[in-house]
């Protein structure tokens, strides 16, 4: 479904096979623009109104109006795989936007069950008591519409960025069924990054599984538009990129309040949220380090698809 299609008086005219405006070289510039003006924050906004829902999959995700006029796409912290699809949705996508790559502003939304009383139906008023309190959402595109990639023509260059960093997330989504992009002023922004970083799903020898090649990427809807050459090449670059200072101030983040809500429930092996937090921080600083199995994977995908 595309976003335009809620919002109708903002549907804009069809694509056409056009090349993106937006390339790795911009990517390298928004990168430079972010590390002068990024400091490791979200903001927090409230919900105010619910506008209408975004029946994709099983989340149930919405727009939503929140206290500062401005219009998201809510993820509930009550749907679906709960907590943990946030965590992902919120460090898979700044660490995106920290190599460059457009990702909509993602903010912290305080949700409050009263908000239920007003929608009529009962699986959304379940969903949003369920999801009372702090949950997630990204900055709505209004006038955005799916990436189609016989009509949108990338550069190999970020092609293989986008490719590198989901093989690096293990984003499972991203696939020429759903691709999880839009094009908005014809730029490229990833968005939907919660069904990323799945070894969270279970803890057990989570270190070893860090060195895991990433076998699903021969599903990736731009793999076709890379090469075994330019995944070579933006493999340094991507890793400069994302430092380990980088990491840890992302994973820092998370609210307690989602890493909590698991250790009681789920027998979890940490015994507070910072040990639980400092287990994201070692997992993706061990899958940043050389050999990068998940590149070669991406690689021999490649090679196999000419």
């Amino acid at each position: 479904m595309l976003l335009v299609e809620i919002l109708p008086s903002l549907r804009p005219s069809a694509p056409s096979a056009v090349k993106s405006s937006f390339t790795a070289e911009d990517a390298e510039e928004r990168r430079e623009e972010r590390e002068l003006f990024w400091n490791m924050s979200v903001r927090t906004v409230t919900a105010t109104r619910y506008v209408t829902p975004l029946r994709e999959g099983g989340s149930l995700p919405a727009i939503i109006e929140a206290d500062d006029d401005g219009m998201y796409v809510l993820k509930f912290r009550g749907a679906g795989q709960g907590p943990k699809a946030l965590i992902a949705e919120l460090a898979a996508g700044e660490i995106a936007r920290a190599t460059g790559l457009l990702v909509p502003e993602i903010a912290f939304v305080e949700l409050d069950a009263d908000l239920a009383r007003t929608e009529p139906d009962p699986e959304i008023q379940d969903l949003i008591r369920a999801s009372a309190g702090l949950n997630l959402a990204l900055d709505y595109l209004p006038g955005s519409v799916m990436y189609d990639p016989v009509a949108e023509k990338l550069d190999a260059d970020l092609a293989s960025m986008i490719v590198w960093f989901d093989a690096y997330v293990t984003n499972v989504d991203r696939t020429p069924r759903n691709t999880n992009m839009l094009m908005w002023h014809r730029r490229l922004w990833l968005i939907d990054h919660g069904a990323a970083l799945y070894f969270h799903h279970t803890w057990t020898n989570y270190l070893e599984r860090s060195r895991d090649a990433f076998p699903m990427i021969k599903d990736h809807v731009l793999l076709p538009s890379t090469s075994p050459l330019s995944l070579r090449e933006i493999d340094s670059k991507m890793t400069e990129r994302i430092t380990s200072e980088t990491i840890a101030g992302i994973v820092e983040l998370i609210p307690d309040a989602w890493l909590a809500t698991e250790s009681p429930t789920n027998n979890s092996m940490f015994g507070s949220a910072a040990e639980h937090r400092n287990a994201y921080i070692e997992y993706l600083t061990r899958r940043l380090e050389p050999p990068h199995v998940f590149l070669e994977e991406a690689i021999r995908a490649r090679s196999l698809s000419i």
